[in-house]
């Protein structure tokens, strides 16, 4: 049986007692990661700013892991509001530009807590 190492990473802290992800055996699996700064704290109320905030933790969150966003098997995209997903499309875009070398990924509308407007989720192979 793998040993599941939970993923703890600074400025990207939960308020409930739970990781932001694990890694066992070569899989990778996140808790909700959002767009809230990990450097600065600030959660932007700018929907692009938040999108590239969340993305920045995406790629810092594989990196704890021990990959990269190249690792990255599934998203899942939760949006406060349909109208959102082209702010995180541009993210998206920057971080998977090739179109043949893509995660699979499923978004959907969800009550969001606070500011965040939209959070992710992945699973990774290493």
């Amino acid at each position: 049986m793998a040993k599941r190492k939970s993923l703890h990473i600074k400025g990207m802290e939960h308020g409930a007692p739970i990781p932001n992800g694990v890694v066992i055996g070569n899989m990778i699996f996140s808790s909700a990661l959002s767009g809230k700064d990990a450097k600065t704290g600030v959660l932007s109320p700018d929907p692009d700013e938040q999108a590239e905030a969340m993305f920045r933790n995406l790629r810092l969150f594989m990196e704890s892991a021990g990959g990269t966003p190249d690792n990255i098997a599934y998203m899942k995209v939760y949006l406060k509001e349909e109208k959102l997903r082209d702010s995180v499309n541009k993210a998206w875009l920057k971080m998977f530009p090739d179109e043949h070398d893509r995660p699979a990924r499923h978004a959907t509308k969800v009550e969001l807590r606070g500011d965040n407007l939209f959070q992710i989720e992945v699973i990774a192979v290493l």
